[in-house]
């Protein structure tokens, strides 16, 4: 990550991280596995790997997972929840200085990260840490926000009780940004559909985990919480809410 800030943004809200982030589609794996030649005996660098939502998807995939993680709040989650599987560990790094060996990995993985690496110094050290011929896969679930009453309620609740949210939220990159980034070695994209069925509960853990959303004690938290609850009244059905992504994947060599 690219400066202290966004390295500790998370760091009071690894709770909420763990129980209520959205996983990612199996699809995006078999894309990888299937359309791009990808194979579980690929070692896999997870950069930004949070409390390790993304490691797990190829910990189950039978690959070997290393974990770099510069915030100890979640790295340590991450430890308690993986440190079981024998192919995983981690290490405090950061996507420009990720203190692993030189051409050591197959695939670097960065989940919901990118936005806040620097792009030319990440660039240079995805080139240096992986081999020849290995690949860099950059993934986002992005949030929908227009397409049913719930997701533009929860559009408009962020515009107003978000503490910075129009700073840092949904800065991802597009297609021709990242065929930039990866220049010549740009191998792809897919886009998949995702999504949680949430009750009222794991919708304000989802709503906490956002480092935008003013906590406890904040004098917009109560007015929040209460038009959350309103909201999922509103449109809630069997007592739970569709919160709806499009999972993004941009792949590519680092030559």
């Amino acid at each position: 990550m690219n400066n202290l800030r966004s390295t500790e943004r998370f760091s009071d809200r690894v709770a909420d991280y763990v129980r209520y982030r959205p996983t990612y589609p199996t699809a995006l794996l078999d894309w990888l596995h299937h359309a791009q030649g990808v194979t579980p005996d690929w070692k896999v660098a997870d950069v930004g790997a949070g409390t390790g939502i993304s490691s797990k998807l190829f910990l189950d995939a039978g690959h070997s997972v290393i974990a770099v993680e510069p915030n100890a709040a979640m790295r340590e989650a991450a430890l308690a929840w993986l440190a079981s599987h024998a192919r995983f560990r981690a290490v405090d790094g950061r996507a420009d200085a990720t203190t692993l060996d030189d051409a050591s990995v197959d695939l670097v993985s960065v989940a919901q990260a990118f936005h806040w690496f620097d792009p030319a110094s990440t660039r240079r050290e995805f080139q240096r840490i992986l081999r020849p011929g290995g690949l860099a896969a950059i993934y986002w679930n992005s949030r929908r926000l227009t397409g049913t009453p719930f997701l533009e309620g929860y559009e408009a609740l962020l515009q107003t009780y978000g503490t910075d949210y129009t700073s840092v939220a949904e800065r991802y990159a597009d297609e021709p940004r990242m065929r930039e980034w990866f220049g010549a070695g740009w191998r792809g994209t897919a886009h998949f559909d995702h999504g949680q069925l949430l009750d009222f509960d794991a919708l304000r853990g989802r709503l906490m985990s956002s480092s935008y959303a003013p906590k406890a004690g904040h004098p917009k938290h109560a007015p929040m919480i209460e038009a959350l609850r309103m909201l999922f009244d509103a449109c809630q059905v069997d007592g739970k809410i569709s919160f709806d992504y499009d999972t993004r994947v941009y792949l590519g060599e680092m030559s």
